[in-house]
């Protein structure tokens, strides 16, 4: 069962074998063929594949803004995300922190590199999740083709989701940085149907350090995409797009210098 490092929150419940279901991961399949521009996330694991799971698995739970680990400290266990949101990143000077990903239900983190997690993740809300060790993971994944092969399926999920982030960090209109960010939070919470809004359950200083953008910066690129009616504004938690043609074209925006960068290398 996993057990927090010393400096590590957290705290340890029992085994996860006698909650409903076990770990759940969701991705779009790579290898499932589909129309290519409206792929959906689907769930990964068959209910045995969750159950076997759970077997090895324990549930923590993490308070708001609370670090599950840091980097370079030896792997205890992967993660697997029930509810709440998680950010990995990278310590920067001054305090500042780079981030490389957020994380939402049903993905997994805990990323390393010879036995050593590669960056470091902190809890953005309340976070409950699946502590799976790595040492039992492993001997699960070698008897197991198929479960191996949806973790793999799940790991071309999240090359995909940071090379959409690189894009973003890549742009240098605020606006389109802004949108495609929120383009993000509206595809993450359509698992159940499109919401009529979107929830930003994160801070505005967390959003400012994934899109590479001042705390300054992004409270006036939320405040200028309201003036233009672009999105309505309900509160800091909560927003709506009220033009969807003028937001789809902001977030589109990024992606012309790589098409055009395409077109010229034919």
């Amino acid at each position: 069962m996993f057990a927090p490092s010393d400096d590590e929150g957290g705290t340890m419940a029992t085994s996860a074998s006698s909650r409903p279901g076990g770990p759940a991961i969701r991705a779009i399949d790579p290898w499932l063929p589909g129309k290519f521009s409206t792929g959906k996330s689907r769930q990964l694991l068959s209910d045995k594949e969750r159950a076997d799971l759970a077997t090895i698995a324990s549930v923590v739970r993490f308070k708001k803004g609370e670090k599950i680990y840091s980097e370079g400290k030896s792997v205890t266990a992967v993660f697997n995300i029930i509810s709440g949101v998680v950010k990995t990143y990278k310590p920067a000077r001054g305090g500042a922190e780079h981030v490389a990903a957020l994380l939402y239900p049903q993905d997994l983190f805990g990323l390393s590199e010879e036995g050593r997690y590669t960056n470091s993740a902190k809890a953005l809300t309340a976070v409950t999740a699946y502590a799976l060790p790595v040492p039992a993971l492993r001997r699960r994944l070698s008897k197991d083709a198929e479960l191996d092969c949806h973790l793999i399926a799940k790991l071309c999920h999240g090359l995909r989701e940071a090379q959409r982030h690189a894009l973003l960090l890549a742009q240098r209109y605020a606006l389109s940085k802004l949108a495609m960010f929120l383009q993000l939070q509206e595809h993450v919470q359509a698992v159940n149907g499109a919401p009529a809004e979107i929830y930003l359950p994160m801070d505005r200083s967390d959003i400012a350090d994934y899109v590479g953008m001042s705390l300054a910066a992004v409270s006036r690129g939320f405040r200028d995409l309201a003036a233009r009616r672009v999105i309505r504004i309900r509160d800091r938690r909560h927003v709506k797009i009220i033009d969807r043609k003028a937001f789809d074209k902001l977030a589109g925006e990024a992606a012309k210098p790589a098409r055009a960068r395409a077109k010229r290398s034919k």
